[in-house]
């Protein structure tokens, strides 16, 4: 897909904010978990693998579901883009909530959530199983709108590598940029497992679809945000970290014995 590439130069980007954070986390006192950095790019190698396997099946839908749009807009004028990047915002967002209340998509997501240390290279902590997930048929509806899929794959790109930016406690709150963007603090808020900050702050590159949903925290100074699962994750092992959402959700199901409970155990809110 789109999204997943991680192009040289960018490359050089990210590593160089991430030793600048690692030096500046150790510097503060706040130390650096080089474990929890090594599951992170396990889980990142693995998230590549998945995505050359089965990666082209989605963005096979995309054409299939833009090739019956009634209307398409021109990917050679600059309106489409404009209009294409809040339209993705807006559909960006209600995935991802639907990906927080939503078990089956928790299960994938679930491994986004599982650092216990927020630094710039957890963003990379990436579920395997996005195919079998299905959360991604939520944006669907913008192919059939007529954007076209190198569109939409473009404007995710761009969104997730401004969203990696946003996975750090190095950059404080940033004054009148919050009523609008996405920021580092409202991210925190978005990983933070403490009761009052779970399921907000959903948005991509900018937050005023929190704000008119009603799903939107700001980060308080007198609660510190505790990062990770609601049920932790302490293993650092890739394989363990992006299957455990799955292994828990099996092990539910064969302790339901009605079709209606396990509907509920698939499509029912996460318990982790």
């Amino acid at each position: 897909m789109f999204e997943n590439e991680l192009t040289p130069a960018f490359g050089l980007v990210v590593l160089l904010f991430a030793i600048a954070e690692m030096a500046w986390r150790r510097h503060s006192g706040r130390g650096y978990d080089f474990r929890s950095l090594g599951g992170n790019l396990g889980i990142l190698v693995g998230r590549g693998v998945s995505s050359l396997l089965t990666g082209g099946i989605i963005t096979a839908a995309w054409f299939a579901v833009y090739s019956l749009a009634p209307f398409k807009w021109a990917v050679d004028d600059w309106r489409t883009w404009v209009v294409g990047f809040f339209v993705i915002e807006f559909f960006y967002y209600w995935e991802h909530r639907f990906s927080h209340t939503i078990r089956w998509f928790w299960a994938n997501h679930s491994v986004h959530h599982s650092a216990n240390e927020f630094t710039l290279p957890a963003a990379f902590r990436l579920g395997w199983t996005s195919v079998l997930s299905g959360a991604w048929v939520v944006i669907l509806p913008m192919a059939f709108m007529g954007f076209h899929p190198l569109v939409m794959g473009t404007l995710m790109t761009l969104s997730l590598r401004y969203q990696y930016f946003l996975h750090t406690e190095a950059v404080g709150k940033l004054g009148p940029l919050e009523w609008v963007f996405n920021t580092p603090s409202h991210h925190r808020v978005h990983h933070g497992s403490n009761p009052e900050y779970l399921d907000k702050n959903f948005g991509g590159v900018l937050i005023i679809f929190d704000r008119l949903f009603g799903t939107f925290v700001e980060e308080r100074d007198d609660i510190q945000i505790v990062y990770g699962l609601t049920k932790k994750v302490t293993s650092n092992n890739p394989f363990v970290v992006a299957f455990h959402g799955w292994i828990n959700l099996w092990r539910d199901l064969k302790r339901t014995n009605t079709m209606s409970g396990k509907l509920r155990t698939m499509f029912g809110p996460p318990v982790d």
